[in-house]
């Protein structure tokens, strides 16, 4: 499952940590990192899924 949620996150980063994490601070912080660049959103999105 963690695959298909890299993936995603490779796709749409928040998605990818809304699905891992939910609504948590993690969330809001790669909202941010994607607003910022969307490489920084990607990496902070696959660090969360490898992470939990």
């Amino acid at each position: 499952m963690d695959i298909v949620r890299i993936i995603i996150a490779i796709l749409l980063p928040p998605l990818g940590v809304f699905l891992q994490v939910g609504l948590g601070k993690h969330f809001w912080i790669n909202i941010i990192l994607t607003l910022f660049g969307y490489i920084p959103g990607i990496v902070h999105a696959v660090w969360v899924i490898a992470k939990y």
